[in-house]
């Protein structure tokens, strides 16, 4: 599996590009994904303010991204 995104992708490029992600984000406590400056943060910083582990969350995402393909 080839990893897409990383702790340093922007919330905003995730979505842009993998919309059907948006389900393991509100998953995870993250249900601010509407509000503009959540798109400018850096996933690993978002995971931060949500008491989540990156690499968990990077796992997650990008297994469903591997899934789409």
């Amino acid at each position: 599996m080839e990893n897409r995104i990383d702790g340093s992708t922007l919330i905003g490029d995730i979505l842009k590009n993998y919309p059907q992600t948006m389900d393991i984000l509100k998953a995870c406590g993250m249900h601010c994904l509407g509000c503009p400056a959540s798109h400018a943060e850096q996933l690993k910083d978002a995971c931060l303010l949500h008491g989540l582990e990156t690499e968990l969350v990077v796992k997650a995402l990008n297994e469903k991204i591997a899934a789409l393909s």
